[in-house]
């Protein structure tokens, strides 16, 4: 059994979560989280069970306790979170499905002892200009066969299933556990991205898979997009930038106004998203927190850089690396009016 992991009471515990995810950051950014170690110690420490219903094998910790802790582990490894965002996602729409399979499979997952990731872009924001669906499911008796592309499955050579989405000839959404050693399934080379390589990205092909499991649509919102999870990140990479400013502050105090000014948004923002996250908030709300919290990202980093002046501009350095991963923000899983929103700043 997974010890309880409670970071909003034990700051000591999130603590040593963060240093230990931190020892490993480098090698995590090259290997990824599944072979550095890092998923490892989050299952060791109990991060993972955190994510799961109590009654499956976890310990259940609230929604603002997994926004703190998921904020927190971005500072000290972005590509650890994202993958643990991944998992968490794909986590929650088993738990969102039938009983019988949440029972069945997510113990394991709570363990550590497998692995899974979400594939769902298609359905929401990539590929959304096609004619027809990216992925689809047909029907055949009693079984399902999946046909088409998830474009981005982070993990997805790393990882035991995937949870896709799928449209049926009705239109609907269904959600499914696919198998990645499922006959017809083909796993692409993970890409070399501009930031993030180590999150060993990939598009996953079906040639007539046939799932593990299929689940009806989740109700609680597990594939919602700019969602909260996505603002936890972006103001954990904030924070890593703010502190590469407070260091370089040290030798020059000129630098420190604006570390104070960025570390007061980010506290700022990181309120309203525990309050979201305790209270619950409307779509509008939610995204523009997430649009603050994208700007905040890319102009700490920005900030960063020129700080660490010419030594930042460096491949490898820290300032090099937190500008590059700001840009991930631009892109990932962002609705219409988040994209609109940092197109319009980036305008004025």
């Amino acid at each position: 059994m997974c010890p309880p992991f409670h970071p909003l009471s034990d700051a000591e515990t999130l603590a040593s979560l963060c240093d230990a995810i931190s020892l490993c950051a480098d090698r995590t950014q090259e290997e990824g989280p599944w072979r550095s170690g890092a998923f490892a110690i989050l299952a060791q420490q109990g991060a993972m069970a955190a994510f799961i219903p109590t009654d499956c094998g976890g310990t259940q910790a609230d929604e603002s306790t997994l926004m703190q802790m998921l904020t927190a582990i971005a500072e000290r490894c972005l590509t650890t979170a994202l993958a643990l965002s991944q998992w968490a996602s794909a986590c929650r729409i088993i738990a969102d499905g039938p009983t019988a399979i949440g029972a069945d499979r997510l113990p394991a997952l709570a363990r550590g002892d497998t692995c899974t990731t979400v594939g769902i872009s298609q359905l929401s924001t990539s590929q959304q200009h096609l004619g027809s669906p990216s992925l689809k499911a047909n029907r055949s008796g009693d079984a399902w066969r999946l046909s088409g592309v998830c474009p981005w499955v982070t993990g997805a050579d790393s990882s035991d299933t995937i949870v896709t989405g799928a449209v049926d000839d009705c239109g609907k959404n269904l959600f499914f556990i696919v198998s990645t050693e499922a006959p017809g399934l083909t796993i692409s080379l993970p890409m070399r991205m501009l930031a993030l390589s180590g999150s060993r990205t990939s598009s996953v092909t079906f040639r007539d898979v046939q799932p593990a499991a299929v689940i009806a649509p989740p109700v609680s919102g597990s594939m919602r997009t700019g969602g909260l999870a996505t603002t936890a990140l972006a103001l954990g990479a904030a924070n890593a930038s703010i502190a590469l400013l407070r260091k370089e502050a040290v030798s020059r105090s000129a630098i420190e106004p604006f570390a104070t000014g960025f570390a007061a948004d980010a506290s700022l923002y990181q309120a309203r998203l525990q309050k979201a996250a305790r209270t619950g908030n409307e779509a509008p709300d939610r995204e523009a927190l997430r649009a603050q919290a994208t700007s905040l990202a890319v102009r700490t980093a920005q900030a960063a850089l020129t700080a660490a002046k010419g030594a930042g501009f460096i491949a490898g350095q820290p300032a090099e690396r937190l500008l590059r991963e700001s840009m991930f923000f631009l892109v990932w899983s962002c609705p219409q009016s988040v994209s609109s929103a940092i197109l319009s700043e980036l305008a004025s």
